[in-house]
């Protein structure tokens, strides 16, 4: 695309994500607006259309594709359809932004690879937390040896359950495994792996013990994981969506032969660094649309002026470790 180019994107999906966290930022970007949106239910597309300003609505992802202004397409629906409509998307020639995770499994991602590569026509994946200021402080640290030499590295997660999770006769999507690719680990567990790979390169072996130990649904709600980076580092997970309040937990730890530094993934609380110096807390506020960043770099590598690394390559390692986690291969 030429660098003078507008990206007008178009929609496909308008739920929670959208309103706050992505779908604002693209009109905020210079070079960039939405000119249509796609949801499977009139009512509501239509109001988030009318709220947001956008021109045209669909119901049919087709039809949104085929809009001859659109030339970059958005895809916020849940995980499942990732894949249908991001191969849609690239076969008509329109770049692609696709919510994490990229797909509901690894062989899905291997396929929208395969059309990026034949087309020429690039995919991109919102693993937004790479680029806010909080993750970046955190990777210059660890690069600025804060920590000395990284010797191990551990996730810790566990948050009750939601509401939601009692209703079995109408439970989230996200705990539905044909729809997600298995339950709330598969939708969190992403950013904290990306981050991951982001800072220490691609991990190359991963095992995991699963379990449903609190029989609200049928996915896994508790997870244990091994880990190790091609460098040899090893690293270790815990994640749980069962537990009681006074377990709450959200921290990585990145431990060195000099000190740890933690952090959380959700919750930004802030940074601590814990070496010979003694204790430093580090406050870091991101934006209020936390996909921007992101979604200012994607409009720039479309228009030939930066570029972004945050493609369907890189993201597709990821499904692949969570997918080894949960025994999926």
């Amino acid at each position: 695309m030429k660098e003078n180019l507008t990206i007008k994107w178009g929609f496909i999906g308008c739920g929670e994500v959208t309103e706050k966290k992505s779908g604002p930022a693209f009109s905020l970007i210079e070079g960039s607006e939405v000119v249509a949106v796609m949801g499977r239910r009139p009512d509501k597309t239509r109001d988030y259309a009318e709220r947001h300003n956008i021109k045209r609505w669909y119901t049919d992802a087709q039809r949104l594709v085929d809009d001859p202004e659109v030339n970059a397409v958005y895809i916020a629906t849940p995980p499942s359809t990732h894949a249908t409509y991001a191969i849609m998307a690239m076969k008509a020639g329109k770049a692609v932004y696709v919510e994490k995770p990229m797909a509901s499994n690894y062989e899905d991602c291997c396929r929208i690879n395969r059309i990026a590569e034949t087309s020429g026509v690039p995919c991109f994946v919102a693993y937004y937390r790479r680029y806010l200021p909080y993750f970046q402080k955190v990777k210059s640290l660890v690069a600025e040896g804060a920590v000395g030499n990284v010797v191990n590295v551990q996730i810790r997660f566990a948050v009750p359950p939601r509401d939601l999770d009692y209703n079995r006769s109408n439970l989230p999507w996200r705990v539905q495994a044909d729809i997600a690719g298995g339950g709330y680990f598969y939708d969190l567990a992403p950013h904290q792996i990306d981050l991951l790979q982001e800072m220490f390169g691609p991990i190359l072996e991963a095992k995991g013990y699963v379990a449903n130990r609190g029989g609200l649904y049928e996915t896994e709600d508790t997870v244990s994981a091994c880990f190790s980076f091609a460098d040899g580092l090893p690293g270790s997970g815990s994640w749980c969506f069962v537990a009681h309040d006074s377990a709450r937990e959200d921290r990585i730890n990145i431990v060195g032969d000099k000190g740890m530094l933690s952090f959380s993934v959700f919750t930004y609380e802030p940074i601590v660094l814990q070496n010979e110096y003694g204790r430093q807390e580090f406050v870091i506020k991101n934006p209020k649309h936390v996909q921007l960043p992101l979604i200012k770099l994607v409009v720039e590598h479309l228009q030939g002026k930066a570029l972004c690394t945050c493609d369907c390559v890189s993201a597709t390692s990821v499904n692949w470790v969570v997918d080894r986690i949960l025994g999926k291969e």
